[in-house]
């Protein structure tokens, strides 16, 4: 999901292209035509996710967890030998459905799946970047790079993408989750905020410090500003995109804003989340918009400021004390320490209803408060989903 696989490539390269489809025999689901028509979550009982961002009366809270489709499960490194690259997984629409679809339903031969009541697409936050200009490749085990961006003229010559040219795969992937879920989950997009990408952009990938990004915050403050500027439209116009596809929830993760100084975070992150969450709520009011940012407990209040429904609470704050602070109106998600999950059964069950509990019965969606490890046993991230599935008020 979020970024971990990225390496760098010469910027006169354009993105790989998607690899071709599985042949007939082949254990990737192959999806419904394209040209079906996606159900209509009015025609019956919405998916209890969507009721619940939405403040409707729930039985239970709905269950989801970041970074769900990925290398916890076996079936997704199996599904890695075949598609060794995570563009090759991300960017071809069936094989990107099939990733998505494990968690909740396995590997169609009755290994793994929790049946969780959230689908969130498999892709990456830096997918929409070639879209704006900003070239970018993955390999395995390096991590995000790509050419800095730290000059006027490579900033000036981001342009507005457009998603339908960019990533169309974005697009039939979220009809092929539509028509396989139905209303039995709701179908979850993702975007990153213009911090975070910014900080791939500028620093060239991730960072211990974050140096290269805060140098310019304080040196060229109106560059910086131009760069988060031009990667609000872009994130709004993909948000809008993905959304339009299908996507019934969008996330927006802002993963380094928690490592800025509140006046700093005033200045470079919070007006740029907002401009984003205006943009998207201008065109779809009624989609709920959650905001995740890691260690975030003392940015909470300046989140939920941003107009999202739901602030994404993460480990390092109780769920009693972020329910007092934002209020009873602000939805939350999370908020189970993803480390809980490699301890005994007894211990997740204890530490996932005490979060519930604290959460109350009303705009609670039941996540982790970070992404599940990779090392997660997968009969534990079953036991996390089961007890939650099996609570009632």
């Amino acid at each position: 999901m979020l970024s971990t696989l990225i390496a760098s490539v010469d910027g006169l390269l354009m993105p790989a292209q998607s690899p071709s489809l599985r042949t007939a025999g082949s254990p990737v689901m192959q999806t419904a035509s394209a040209a079906a028509p996606v159900m209509d979550a009015s025609a019956t009982e919405e998916p209890l996710l969507l009721r619940a961002a939405k403040g409707l009366p729930v039985e239970r809270p709905p269950v989801w967890m970041m970074r769900q489709a990925g290398r916890h499960m076996a079936c997704y490194r199996e599904l890695c030998k075949e598609y060794p690259t995570f563009r090759q997984r991300s960017e071809n629409a069936d094989v990107a459905t099939e990733i998505s679809l494990q968690p909740w339903r396995g590997d169609g031969k009755g290994n793994g799946g929790y049946k969780t009541d959230g689908v969130i697409l498999f892709s990456d936050i830096l997918t929409p970047l070639p879209g704006m200009g900003i070239d970018f490749d993955i390999l395995e085990s390096v991590g995000p790079k790509m050419p800095p961006l730290r000059t006027k003229e490579k900033i000036d010559a981001i342009h507005l993408m457009d998603p339908d040219e960019a990533c169309p795969f974005v697009r039939e992937a979220f009809g092929n989750l539509r028509r396989e879920v139905g209303n039995e989950a709701a179908v979850l997009g993702f975007i990153g905020a213009p911090y975070t990408m910014a900080t791939y952009c500028v620093e060239g990938g991730s960072s211990a410090s974050y140096l290269e990004i805060k140098k310019m915050g304080y040196n060229d403050p109106a560059l910086l500003h131009t760069l988060l500027d031009k990667l609000a439209d872009n994130l709004a116009e993909y948000a809008c995109y993905q959304i339009d596809s299908g996507a019934q929830v969008i996330q927006m993760f802002d993963s380094w804003a928690g490592n800025l100084a509140p006046a700093d975070y005033d200045i470079f992150a919070g007006p740029y989340q907002k401009k984003v969450v205006d943009k998207v709520k201008a065109k779809y009011p009624d989609t709920p918009f959650i905001m995740y940012i890691a260690k975030s407990a003392a940015l909470l209040e300046r989140m939920a400021a941003t107009g999202v429904d739901i602030v994404s609470v993460d480990w390092t704050v109780t769920m009693a004390d972020a329910r007092k602070r934002l209020g009873p109106d602000m939805g939350v998600q999370g908020n189970l320490e993803s480390a809980v999950l490699l301890g005994n059964h007894d211990l997740i069950e204890e530490r996932t209803l005490e979060v519930i509990r604290e959460a109350g019965p009303t705009k609670h969606i039941m996540n982790l408060g970070h992404g599940i490890e990779a090392s997660t046993p997968e009969e534990n991230a079953k036991k996390f989903v089961d007890t939650v599935k099996n609570f009632r008020w």
